[in-house]
């Protein structure tokens, strides 16, 4: 009898071995199969991510493209006209020169190219200027439709504060006037 316990117990050895290295496989090609869906997914972020950069591109040129010939044409400025009908056609197209430039500095910010804190600074030099300041004014009601938690109404809002700072202030040193976002990490 002990001459049966030894053949079954060596040949339950050999399956449990053949058991393990069977399941090891099987769990190495499981990993090697979620490491390649992982860096499927991923490609297709990076795939997605380079499409939205290239629309935001595209888009920007457009946007400008019309805001080009709008300033270069009052009768296609009446078109996207949505201030006060009092403003001269002059200041409409000031307005719409100054939005070009605003718009053009939060996509650099979308981009990537500024940070918050980059863009908090040039937001400061440009809205020196008193017809930025008319403009930022005439198209409050335009940002009012904007949803509260987009970058969008959060950059007006700190736009917002920025030129309550600069208004308040009590020194002709603009460039330290405001408390800018902290720095990135």
């Amino acid at each position: 009898m002990a001459t049966q316990k030894k053949g079954t117990g060596g040949f339950g050895s050999a399956a449990t071995g053949l058991l393990l290295a069977t399941a090891a496989l099987t769990l190495a090609a499981r990993q090697r199969r979620l490491e390649a869906e992982r860096l499927a997914a991923r490609r297709l972020e990076l795939e997605e991510l380079s499409s939205r950069r290239t629309a935001l591109r595209h888009q920007q040129r457009m946007h400008w493209e019309l805001l080009a010939r709008a300033i270069d044409d009052p009768s296609l400025a009446a078109v996207i006209n949505t201030y006060d009908a009092g403003i001269p056609v002059e200041k409409r197209r000031q307005f719409l020169y100054a939005n070009a430039w605003y718009v053009n500095l939060y996509h650099l910010y979308r981009a990537g190219l500024l940070d918050e804190r980059e863009l908090f600074g040039h937001l400061r030099e440009i809205f020196q200027n008193p017809v930025m300041r008319e403009y930022w004014e005439a198209s409050k009601e335009q940002r009012a439709t904007l949803e509260h938690a987009s970058d969008e109404a959060r950059i007006g809002r700190m736009v917002d504060g920025l030129i309550r700072d600069l208004d308040e202030a009590d020194t002709d040193e603009w460039w330290v006037v405001g408390t800018p976002p902290p720095a990135a990490s």
